[in-house]
C-alpha cells in the first residue's frame, strides 16, 4: 500500500496552518489530530460535578446510619420519688450517698441494684441516664416506690425544666407514677441484680 503523503502550503500564517492539518488530518483519516467532543468541558465544571457526586453519596450515606438504640438488659415501670442527700440535713437529709460518691445530678438511689448500676428512666417523652449510688427508698419501696431520682432528675422528667434548688424540686409533685428504667449495665458493687426489691 502506498504512504499517503501531503505538503503543507507555503507562505501562510500559523492559524491557517494549523487549521489546514486539521482538514488534511481528516480528509486522510487521522483521526487523532481532530478536536475532541469534550475539548470545551472546563475544568471547574468538572471538578463541580464530582464535589457534587461526593456530597450526594454522603448525604446518603448519613440517612442510611439510625440513632443507635438503648440496650437495656433490664426493663420495667415504677413509681419514683425524689431526694438530694449530701450531709446538709436540709429536708430530712439522712448523710451523704452510701456508694461514697458525693451527690449529684444524675445519681439515683435504688433498695436493691448494684452500686454504680447504669439506669436510663423515661416519663412523659423525656429521659435521663444516671446510676445507682445510694440506697433507697426506705419504706416507700415496700408500697411500689422503687426509685429514688436526684431533685434535677426529677424534675427535669415532670415538665423539663430545673429545680428550685438542690432540696426543691420547685412543683408540687412529689411522686411520679409510671416512670420507665432501663438497665443499661450493673455495677460492681454491693447490691443484687434483677428486679428491685424493697429494702431491708
Amino acid at each position: 500500500m502506498t504512504a499517503r503523503t501531503f505538503t503543507l502550503p507555503k507562505r501562510i500564517g500559523t492559524r491557517v496552518a494549523a487549521g489546514a492539518i486539521l482538514s488534511m488530518a481528516g480528509a486522510f483519516g487521522f483521526a487523532s489530530l481532530a478536536p475532541s467532543a469534550h475539548a470545551d468541558t472546563k475544568p471547574a465544571q468538572v471538578a463541580a460535578a464530582k464535589a457534587d457526586t461526593a456530597s450526594g453519596a454522603k448525604a446518603k450515606a448519613a440517612a442510611g446510619k439510625a440513632a443507635p438504640k438503648t440496650r437495656a438488659i433490664l426493663s420495667g415501670s415504677t413509681t419514683a420519688s425524689y431526694f438530694w442527700d449530701d450531709g446538709s440535713g436540709v429536708n430530712g437529709d439522712t448523710g451523704a450517698p452510701a456508694s461514697g460518691k458525693p451527690m449529684q445530678k444524675g445519681l439515683f438511689a435504688s433498695p436493691s441494684w448494684p452500686m454504680n448500676t447504669k439506669v436510663k428512666v423515661t416519663y412523659q417523652g423525656r429521659s435521663v441516664t444516671g446510676f445507682v449510688g445510694d440506697r433507697g427508698p426506705g419504706e416507700p419501696s415496700h408500697r411500689g416506690v422503687m426509685l429514688d431520682l436526684d431533685t434535677y432528675t426529677f424534675r427535669h422528667l415532670v415538665d423539663g425544666k430545673k429545680p428550685a434548688s438542690n432540696y426543691d424540686t420547685g412543683t408540687s409533685v412529689g411522686h411520679l407514677k409510671g416512670v420507665k428504667y432501663q438497665v443499661i449495665s450493673w455495677g460492681h458493687g454491693a447490691g443484687t441484680k434483677g428486679t428491685p426489691k424493697p429494702l431491708g
